[in-house]
């Protein structure tokens, strides 16, 4: 069974917040720089030297403030909203964090995830099923992880990225191919840490 963002058992998750830094990724992931904690760096690189054939990591997006997070809620809860007229606080609530963290639990905003995909040697996009970013209601549900109606190259391509990242020490978030995290509640939860590494944090800060 998948457990959501919105859980209470994320929630519940103690943070011991390790002061690591935010830093930018190097040209080699892309050229968003995403920002993310040293610990997430080390491991996307790790990560980044078991693929071959040319494929490589491509990380759009790493680090978001609070105010990021809650535009990215706020808009999909609109769409979500405009697809079930009429739904309840608790479902709307439950539909929304399929696809988009609470703040509070936000690994993106612990600087503890990445939204990332595969490229190839002439920095193209491979085939991952969906774009990064598409909404369950857009895909027909393909940007989950365990999609069955994606083309055999598609899922070929996750399972390979799943093989590289979960091996590096990072976990998938089961509703989004491309949401990968290291160090945070959710983290936590799912490899049976007594705690998360990493909690909310400023651009600003420092180890």
């Amino acid at each position: 069974m998948t457990i959501l963002l919105s859980d209470p058992r994320v929630a519940a998750v103690p943070v011991l917040d390790s002061r690591e830094a935010l830093v930018a990724l190097d040209p080699s992931f892309g050229p968003a720089r995403a920002l993310v904690r040293q610990g997430v760096a080390t491991r996307l690189a790790t990560a980044q030297t078991l693929l071959s054939g040319g494929l490589r990591l491509r990380v759009v997006e790493g680090h978001r403030t609070v105010a990021d997070q809650q535009a990215i809620i706020n808009r999909y809860s609109a769409e979500v909203c405009a697809d079930r007229p009429g739904i309840s606080p608790g479902d709307l609530h439950e539909l929304v964090s399929r696809f988009v963290a609470p703040v509070e639990v936000a690994p993106h905003v612990a600087g503890a995830a990445v939204d990332l995909t595969l490229v190839d040697a002439q920095g193209r996009e491979v085939d991952m099923g969906t774009p990064v970013d598409a909404t369950p209601e857009r895909s027909g549900g393909a940007c989950y992880t365990a999609a069955v109606g994606i083309s055999p190259f598609a899922r070929s391509h996750r399972r390979l990225l799943s093989t590289v990242l979960t091996w590096s020490g990072l976990v998938n978030y089961p509703t989004e191919w491309w949401h990968w995290s290291y160090g945070d509640r959710y983290w936590a939860l799912a490899t049976g840490a007594d705690a998360a590494l990493y909690g909310p944090v400023e651009l600003s800060a420092g180890p």
